[in-house]
């Protein structure tokens, strides 16, 4: 009889490490983790991320259809408005690990 795997072995993501890589790929822009912390206060237009972040509006956008096409915002209409809010909130958390992290791994380097 085989012990059950651990929920954090690697081994688990075998099938599916394109898409974590996509995922990854995603949340390597500045401007797209910018944009997902500004929308943990709730759901924003694309004008008012854009004035929120100092960022043209094509910029903006590009941003957003990058995290939509990762599945990390949703897109809700309202009339004239497009309003995009965080899909999943543990986003808010893998985000704030890798701060951590990033953050311990720099005080650690001794070269640059």
């Amino acid at each position: 009889m085989s012990l059950p795997k651990e929920p954090d072995d690697p081994r688990e993501f075998d099938g599916n490490l394109s898409t974590v890589a996509s995922v990854g790929k995603s949340l390597s822009d500045e401007n797209r983790l910018r944009i997902l912390l500004s929308l943990c206060s709730g759901k924003k237009t694309v004008s008012a991320i854009v004035e929120e972040m100092d960022l043209s509006q094509p910029l903006v956008s590009h941003h957003l259809k990058e995290l939509r096409r990762c599945l990390l915002v949703n897109v809700e209409r309202k009339g004239l408005f497009v309003y995009y809010d965080i899909a999943d909130k543990r986003i808010i958390d893998i985000v704030s690990q890798l701060a951590h992290l990033a953050k311990d791994l720099l005080s650690q380097r001794e070269t640059f």
